[in-house]
């Protein structure tokens, strides 16, 4: 109870924070949960760290859940240290012991990972106030437009970047997501990811370790203890717990694979193929909801929630091991220390994009 009431207590100091910060300006930051709704098909955004709080589908049969684990309330999202569904940067993913060069400049960022730096520091594009700068919450194609100015040396980043996120409900059971940025003054590293945590049979409801898994990946970037890709290889995925070039059960072989320090996959895959393509299909067998994901990113983490233990969901649902995967279309891992890889660096005036399609079936 103590806890709760300091999360809500940082929440509100955050906004009146952030207000007094924007006034000047003549904006005015606030939080606010924002849902978007087409038919039975419907999905909440929260502007504190462009967050997905929720996405709710019927099933085979027309019973309705949300599929999304997460949090009951934006306090609970502002200690949140699982990343239940936001957008992380300025660069997702990690930094070896948070340092890079960049046209022969030392960059050193915050580190907040053991060792090395993560999801772009403990002040990450996940842990800010998003702008709303459009919402439509009804009509043919809902969506939400978020947009935050990231500061020159914000989490030891070079530059100041504009980052704009948009959630669009498209089509029938189709979200669409798109995250631009553009570099202003200097070059600066890029990656951002989304980081929701799936459950096709319903958040709660149980582990996914029976959901089938196609993935468009016939090779990956072996990552070593704490989950970086010191060697560089990149590797084929036949013959290994890694392939899931065919449609295959993501418990079938997770016992064989450590995500780091624990059973459990946490790994990243570089996608087939170049622009937008097809990236990765799941299906709970169960409800006969599935999911297809579409994407223009080099590269994908597949996570299967290695680290929730007991973890306090929404609703009054507890997350075990497994109890959700992540598909987190993004650039190499490290890629910023890595030169064999392929480079996230956007120059003044480049415009990084990252597009993502879900579309939903039953």
């Amino acid at each position: 109870m103590a806890g709760a009431r300091l999360s809500l207590a940082f929440l509100c100091l955050v906004v009146v924070v952030a207000s007094a910060l924007a006034g000047g300006a003549g904006a005015r930051k606030t939080v606010g949960e924002y849902v978007l709704r087409k038919g039975d098909f419907s999905v909440k955004i929260t502007n504190w760290g462009a967050t997905m709080m929720s996405v709710v589908l019927p099933d085979s049969k027309g019973n309705l859940a949300d599929v999304v684990l997460g949090l009951d309330t934006i306090a609970e999202y502002v200690n949140d240290t699982n990343y239940f569904g936001p957008v992380t940067g300025r660069v997702a993913q990690r930094i070896a012991r948070g340092r890079f060069v960049l046209d022969g400049k030392v960059y050193h960022t915050y580190i907040n990972d053991g060792r090395n730096a993560i999801h772009g520091g403990h002040r990450g594009f996940s842990k800010v106030i998003w702008t709303v700068k459009e919402y439509v919450g009804g009509g043919d194609s809902p969506y939400i437009t978020l947009y935050y100015r990231s500061f020159d040396g914000e989490q030891g980043f070079p530059g100041d970047l504009d980052a704009y996120v948009t959630y669009q409900l498209s089509s029938p059971y189709v979200l669409e997501l798109r995250m631009n940025a553009t570099a202003l003054n200097k070059a600066t590293p890029v990656n951002f990811l989304q980081h929701t945590y799936w459950n096709l049979g319903g958040q709660g409801s149980g582990d996914v370790l029976g959901h089938t898994l196609q993935l468009s990946a016939s090779r990956y970037t072996p990552l070593d203890e704490e989950l970086l890709p010191s060697s560089g290889v990149v590797a084929p995925v036949a013959g290994t717990p890694y392939d899931f070039r065919s449609p295959t059960p993501i418990g079938a072989r997770i016992r064989q694979v450590m995500g780091g320090r624990i059973a459990g996959y946490d790994i990243n895959y570089v996608i087939d193929g170049d622009g937008m393509r097809k990236v990765a299909a799941a299906r709970d067998g169960a409800s006969g909801r599935a999911l297809e994901l579409w994407a223009n990113q080099p590269a994908m983490q597949l996570y299967t929630g290695n680290w929730l233990n007991n973890t306090k969901g929404k609703d009054g649902k507890v997350y075990q091991q497994y109890g959700g995967f992540c598909l987190e279309t993004q650039g190499y891992v490290d890629a910023v220390n890595h030169p064999e890889f392929p480079s996230m660096t956007v120059r003044p005036g480049q415009v990084y994009k990252h597009d993502m399609v879900f579309k939903f079936s039953f």
